[in-house]
């Protein structure tokens, strides 16, 4: 069974098409190419499968790193 770490870099890994080394907290929207808006949407999608927890808006746009991300599942009672 994989640990919530591990499925979140997979979620970044698979939505942005990057390779798992570059999946660290620091890791921001729109600071690679690959993490645009389309692939945010990807992105958000893959977490909500990933966690099977359903993100509200505010989120969605609040998530602005792989840092917030996970700041923002921990109110869906996940830890990292």
């Amino acid at each position: 069974m994989s640990t919530n770490t591990e499925k979140l870099e997979a979620a970044f890994v698979t939505a942005l098409d990057i390779d798992a080394s570059a999946v660290t907290d620091d890791l921001a929207y729109n600071s690679i190419e690959q993490w645009d808006s389309t692939a945010h949407m990807i992105l958000i999608a893959e977490l909500e499968d990933q966690f099977d927890v359903m993100l509200d808006t505010d989120d969605i746009i609040d998530m602005s790193s792989v840092g917030k991300a996970k700041e923002i599942l921990g109110k869906y009672e996940l830890s990292f």
